[in-house]
């Protein structure tokens, strides 16, 4: 039989990373092996009980069937009041979309602004989706390699050092996956007025907004002059309400190209799921508190994690301000040798980790940054210890 020709789009398309490493860790565990699981990018808490109660009861109430492509009239109008509560942007229903997932989001707003050849600034490291995306909708990827004395928080000029005449648009992570970097408000003021000077568009990923530490703000970019109207602000409940599982993301910004995106998702999945709708509109509209305690609980482990990483001979790692990922470089260790392997990058250190001491960690190749690695403390303090024992053990030999 004739092998089917795959289309260029999807031919040299890479799997996510970070799926990829969690699905074979989460297979390693069902064989019986305790591996201690540092991959995942969700939180380990259970959805909170009045969403769960409320999407019962959306079903109870027979909310089963199709709703609009965008989304229900009832969750959109929660979601213009938490962006107003949260980062005082007044967005009009016709202004907001609801998809499968923040990731579905990002997807439409990628396809709806980039044209073919459209040079698109993509700071580094990245979230493993962002230049796959950008590729598929036709785009080129534009690195924006950070200076490292800014500690992986983005400056206009790291920006202004690759704009080409070529440059269209610029992708924002604050708080970053996979860094925990938050933007300041200085900063983010100057990057603003640089995408107004430059007449780029914005996809501002703040699906992190939520878990920030220490006291400190995290901006949007859509907050400054010239910027509601040229960003699309992409959030979602999957990692403050710890609804991962739950696929709710959602797009605001202007409504012309709201309208794109809504078109497009129109012709591929249609409407978000009706009952994670009504679960999502609990978690907006209900009670606070539950992200306030994960919040207190993640800071713990950041804290716990930090210390112990700065304390290994051969790690490094800035303190993260947002997100629940520590980003530590093991440029150090480059040459060394576990147990007859030659270290070259955290992908070898990653594999004898994995294989030699039963702890999983993401190699930050996927993020454009092949020394270091990503580690989540979105796991319990009892098995951040046990994972980082098999580690600091594992590199004193």
């Amino acid at each position: 039989m004739t092998k089917l020709a795959l289309a260029e789009r999807v031919a040299a398309l890479a799997p996510s990373p970070t799926m990829a490493l969690d699905a074979k860790t989460k297979a390693l565990i069902s064989q019986g092996l305790d591996v201690v699981n540092l991959t995942a990018g969700e939180p380990d808490f259970d959805t909170p009980a009045h969403i769960r109660q409320a999407a019962q009861e959306a079903m109870n109430r027979g909310e089963t069937r199709y709703t609009p492509v965008g989304g229900t009239p009832r969750l959109k109008a929660a979601i213009c009041d938490r962006m107003r509560a949260e980062i005082g942007i007044e967005y009009r229903p016709e202004e907001v979309l609801v998809s499968v997932g923040a990731k579905h989001s990002l997807f439409n707003a990628m396809m709806a602004l980039i044209s073919p050849g459209d040079g698109v600034l993509l700071p580094v490291p990245y979230w493993v989706t962002y230049p796959e995306q950008i590729r598929l909708a036709g785009g080129t990827v534009q690195f924006v390699p950070i200076a490292p004395e800014h500690q992986n928080v983005l400056t206009a000029d790291d920006i202004r050092r690759v704009l080409t005449p070529e440059t269209r648009g610029l992708i924002v992570n604050s708080p970053s996956n996979p860094s925990g970097a938050v933007i300041g408000r200085a900063q983010l003021q100057e990057i603003a007025a640089l995408a107004v000077e430059r007449d780029l568009w914005v996809i501002s990923d703040e699906i992190y907004a939520r878990l920030v530490y220490d006291g400190i703000d995290a901006p949007s970019i859509a907050q400054f002059e010239g910027m509601r109207d040229r960003t699309i602000v992409v959030n979602g409940v999957s990692k403050a309400y710890a609804m991962t599982g739950w696929r709710i993301g959602y797009a605001l910004g202007p409504q012309h190209v709201i309208q794109a995106m809504a078109n497009l998702q129109s012709q591929s999945t249609s409407n978000p799921t009706s009952v994670a709708q009504a679960a999502a509109e609990a978690a907006l509209t209900g009670p606070q508190e539950p992200v306030d305690e994960m919040r207190r609980e993640f800071d713990r482990r950041r804290r716990y994690a930090v210390s112990r990483i700065q304390s290994i001979p051969g790690l490094e790692v800035h303190e993260p301000k947002g997100a629940f990922y520590l980003w530590v470089s093991m440029a150090a260790l480059v040459g060394r040798t576990l147990r007859g392997r030659t270290i070259r990058n955290a992908d070898d250190l990653a594999l004898a980790w994995l294989e030699e001491a039963n702890v999983s960690v993401v190699p930050g190749s996927g993020f454009g940054v092949p020394d270091h690695f990503r580690m989540s403390y979105a796991t319990s303090l009892e098995r951040l210890e046990v994972g980082l024992d098999r580690m600091e053990a594992l590199l004193g030999e």
